[in-house]
């Protein structure tokens, strides 16, 4: 959980406004992009408005790490337009998106602390000056609070448990005062506590404003914990409730595979469809373990 009185007061009074709620955050219209003359993503079209809580899934290769980049203007599409705020973008990093990497792609080894990694995400906010300001402590602190880390300030990243260095990094990108928060495979290698615990803390913020896009391929996750859902394969295949696009057809349109939904008691449980062998027809004369 995240304590109360969080830091995102000045945004909540902007992005719960009904009218701003009408007008889309991130508009991508018609969006291609393409590495050389390998086309990864056509014709991509998709709203992120206010305070939504989206999940986009797919495979490996559709495409979810490539469109998270065009959002924070990292790639530029090669077609269609790319708005924040009704403004369209024309290179360069995008304002007011803040990102949250995979865990396995940090340097963890590199020489920094739990503090010097969170003021990173004030870079940008820094002014004339290369050291952080008494606004930048201030806030610092309230960031190290409000997600429970304030103790391990002065602690090296790579001394700190999976779910510690998540919310590093979490609270790096809070720190920059985001309309959207980014964030890729958040709950991929951890463990499923912590996963969970992730999970119910980006809906802690949520709940208090922030417009929050991840990319997962924990589908039954996803089904339990986020009300939007893009459907990704190089295009977007459906975007919707999980109700409405967590259906076998929808599935196996989008992984190429036969994929099994169940429904019981309201809730949803997707899986590829089992198997139709066991490790005997594969292995059939296996060497046996042995326990000592």
């Amino acid at each position: 959980m995240i304590r109360n009185s969080w830091l995102l007061s000045g945004h909540v009074s902007r992005i719960t406004d009904h009218e701003s709620n009408l007008q889309p955050l991130v508009e991508l219209n018609h969006i291609t992009f393409g590495y050389g003359a390998e086309p990864v993503l056509e014709d991509i079209c998709l709203h992120l408005h206010p305070g939504q809580f989206a999940a986009l899934v797919g495979p490996s290769g559709a495409g979810k790490t490539t469109l998270l980049r065009l959002i924070l203007g990292v790639l530029q599409p090669t077609g269609g337009e790319l708005c924040i705020h009704g403004q369209t973008l024309n290179g360069g990093p995008t304002p007011r998106v803040s990102y949250v990497p995979q865990l396995e792609t940090v340097d963890w080894n590199f020489p920094v602390t739990v503090e010097q990694a969170v003021l990173m995400g004030r870079t940008g906010k820094s002014g004339l000056w290369p050291w952080p300001g008494v606004d930048d402590r201030r806030r610092l602190r309230e960031t190290l609070q409000r997600l429970e880390i304030d103790h391990l300030a002065g602690r090296h990243i790579r001394d700190l448990s999976g779910g510690q260095q998540q919310r590093v990094f979490l609270a790096r990108a809070l720190i920059a005062e985001p309309d959207l928060l980014v964030l890729d495979e958040p709950t991929t290698g951890v463990d499923v506590r912590t996963a969970e615990n992730m999970l119910h803390m980006l809906a802690d913020l949520n709940g208090q404003g922030m417009a929050i896009l991840m990319t997962t391929h924990d589908l039954n996750a996803a089904a339990a914990h986020l009300p939007w859902v893009i459907c990704l394969n190089r295009e977007c295949i459906a975007q919707g409730s999980p109700d409405e696009v967590f259906t076998e057809e929808i599935l196996t349109k989008t992984y190429r595979g036969d994929m099994l939904v169940i429904r019981q008691n309201g809730m949803l449980f997707v899986q590829q469809r089992p198997h139709g062998h066991s490790y005997r027809d594969i292995v059939p004369n296996p060497v046996p373990g042995e326990v000592p």
